[in-house]
């Protein structure tokens, strides 16, 4: 018996059916072409950065510069992924208390979490979580400080050099900034939905 997904898609599929003719697609490669002239000649990680502060989120380099700017925070708990532990651990100790396991039950306790991330792209300042990198989800999205340890060589010029390396992940998150909403006043809150903070961190 098909699932509830199977029979929506289903329904979109016999709806489009009968539908003669279509929208033609944007013209992608021409609007591709003239970003990728952009970024011929910069390095992809200095424009990620740009695009990423335009945004409101940030970009720190090396585990000494991450623990200054927690500090300034006064953001002192928090979770790291045990697989960044060992590169994160000398500059974390003073001051700080960093968990390796996080505890759905105590989801208040976190004032940050460092996840890894799969990629990001310059174009857009976007960091890539999915699920066979990102140790733990919640600890992506709870904490009110987000800290993606982003590797240099998976940093992609766009969006389409980044969906073609990506594998056969299911569940793939875009975070392009920190979370953010507007009610109909137009007011803008953020770290509603997610994170508040957004940090892409590259380490040595």
């Amino acid at each position: 018996m098909p699932d509830e997904r199977d029979q929506i898609l289903s329904r979109v599929r016999e709806a489009l059916a009968s539908i003669k003719e279509r929208a033609a697609l944007p013209d992608y490669e021409g609007e591709l072409a003239v970003m990728r002239r952009l970024l011929a000649d910069r390095d992809p990680v200095a424009v990620f950065a740009e695009r990423l502060k335009l945004l409101n989120g940030e970009t720190i380099f090396g585990a000494e510069a991450l623990a200054e700017r927690l500090r300034a925070g006064t953001w002192a708990h928090g979770y790291c992924d045990p697989q960044l532990w060992p590169a994160l651990q000398s500059a974390l100790q003073a001051g700080f208390v960093v968990e390796s396991e996080f505890d759905r039950e105590r989801v208040d306790d976190y004032q940050f979490g460092i996840t890894r991330a799969v990629g990001a792209i310059a174009e857009t300042g976007t960091i890539i979580l999915d699920d066979h990198t990102t140790s733990r989800r919640l600890a992506a999205l709870a904490p009110w400080v987000h800290i993606a340890v982003v590797p240099r060589n998976r940093v992609f010029s766009d969006l389409t050099h980044a969906v073609t390396a990506f594998g056969d992940d299911p569940n793939v998150i875009w975070c392009t900034g920190p979370s953010r909403t507007a009610d109909v006043e137009g007011i803008l809150i953020r770290g509603v939905h997610g994170p508040g903070v957004q940090i892409a961190l590259f380490l040595d």
